[in-house]
């Protein structure tokens, strides 16, 4: 979508020209943006506490014993909402990650990057709890600035020193919320109650993301929205004019002027005052238009309403609102891209949903055994020989039998398998099968058979049984 700044031929575009996270002489630039208040940041207070009370409290939340959620992908066990995705579920994988790709460009087509600003956890650690600690310990804007400056006196030190013990105790807390969605609760506690020694990866994975979690919110900030994230780069392919964006209204606030005392006004309601820029964390002119490295976190209207308010003008100068909006006065959430998007995303739901139905708790492989033969028995029956292969597509222990479920049919294992299935565990062996002549005919036949647990049958299949040509 093309920044909105060009409805109007005096706009500065030299900010397009270079990257705002360096200056111009190739050094970073530091952003220190004002502390937020306001309705807007207020809302987002009370969503993040709601946020991170869900984050840290599903790790600890299970179905059937199972966590709610594990993301453990160095062993393949994935568990959605208490849907174990083992090896064999790839495609159900797949196409659950399909689904929400498809629901990520149909809301950022509507939405524009609402979930940016207010749900992304890169934001809401920084803005909402990292920022938060930082301004209690340093102060606001001004003041972040000048200790930055000041030399290494014992204030600074011990302002500085407290900040980072602060963020790294915090890094740490989020690096074991991270690992227990990787590898669940049960598994992070061995951590607080076995030796060290007992556990060496576990803790290394603590102590990694913990240094990664560091460098990145002490550090690294609004670099990875603009630098290493590229949901932001995208948002220009997927938004469009009519999607709602926190947008600066050009129609209403240009031209700008300083506003002063006792002399009459002509130009439009932007006063230049500034605010927008200061409080915003990447330190983006909002007025230029929708840019990559805004990441609508509503602080440019919050500043905007109060100046607004002060100074006795209408709230809403900075809006969430559309570029059709300002331009046209309509806004159309729903159009002919959206609804095929939507079309998409019901028919992978309705795959998926169905998929998930028909789920089995095992798969069977069945084979016949390359270059045997078929056996005649001397009561006239016919046996075939076979290897199995049962997969466990669950994360719990399994105890299955086979059955052949054609009349008459029979099984026999060659030796003694263990068909004990652990959670996404697998057993294989040999097997034989027996079939009457009677429920045989001609050379290729269909045997079904069943795979049970107790009473409750997990699996059905078939396989090609041969037998004598009549």
């Amino acid at each position: 979508m093309q920044s909105s700044s060009t409805a109007w031929s005096v706009a500065d575009e030299s900010f397009r020209d270079h990257f705002n996270e360096v200056r111009e002489d190739g050094k970073r630039n530091w952003f220190y943006p004002q502390k937020p208040t306001g309705p807007w940041h207020n809302r987002r207070v009370w969503f993040t506490v709601a946020l991170l009370t869900v984050l840290f409290v599903t790790p600890f939340i299970k179905v059937n014993d199972q966590p709610l959620f594990l993301f453990n992908i160095i062993e393949r066990k994935i568990i959605v909402f208490g849907l174990f995705i083992g090896p064999q579920d790839y495609w159900l994988f797949g196409l659950t990650m399909l689904s929400f790709m498809v629901f990520i460009v149909l809301f950022t087509t509507i939405f524009g990057r609402l979930w940016c600003g207010w749900a992304c956890p890169q934001t809401v650690f920084m803005e909402m709890v990292f920022r938060k600690i930082e301004y209690a310990i340093e102060g606001d804007r001004p003041k972040q600035i000048a200790l930055d400056k000041a030399p290494w006196t014992s204030d600074k030190i011990m302002k500085k020193g407290a900040k980072w013990t602060i963020f790294l105790f915090i890094s740490f807390l989020i690096a074991n919320l991270l690992l227990a969605y990787g590898v669940g609760v049960d598994e992070l506690q061995k951590i607080v109650t076995e030796p060290v020694s007992e556990n060496p990866g576990l803790f290394s994975g603590v102590v990694v993301f913990t240094a990664i979690f560091f460098f990145n919110f002490t550090w690294l900030r609004d670099q990875a929205c603009t630098v290493v994230c590229p949901y932001g780069r995208l948002q220009g392919v997927l938004m469009d004019r009519n999607s709602v964006v926190v947008a600066y209204d050009y129609k209403r606030g240009e031209p700008r002027e300083k506003l002063r005392k006792h002399q009459d006004r002509n130009a439009g309601d932007c006063i230049s005052c500034l605010q927008c820029v200061n409080v915003c964390p990447t330190g983006i002119d909002i007025r230029n238009g929708i840019q990559m490295e805004c990441v609508s976190c509503t602080a440019c209207i919050d500043a905007c309403d109060n100046i607004m308010e002060k100074v006795g003008f209408e709230k809403g100068l900075i809006r969430y609102t559309s570029e059709n909006a300002i331009t046209k006065g309509s806004n159309k959430l729903f159009t002919t891209r959206t609804y095929g998007y939507i079309a998409v995303l019901v028919l992978l739901w309705s795959v998926l949903g169905y998929m998930v139905v028909t789920r089995t708790h095992t798969e069977t492989t069945l084979l016949r055994v390359p270059g045997t033969q078929y056996i005649e028995n001397p009561d006239g029956s016919i046996s075939n020989l076979y290897t199995f292969k049962i997969f466990n597509k669950t994360n719990r222990t399994i105890n299955p039998t086979l059955r052949v479920d054609t009349p008459g049919g029979t099984l026999r294992f060659a030796g003694k398998p263990d068909l004990t299935l652990e959670g996404a565990g697998m057993s294989e062996g040999t097997v034989f099968i027996t079939v009457p002549k009677s429920s045989l005919a001609g050379r290729k036949n269909e045997v079904k058979l069943s795979v049970l647990e107790e009473s409750q049958k997990l699996e059905e299949f078939s396989t090609t049984f041969i037998a004598p040509e009549e």
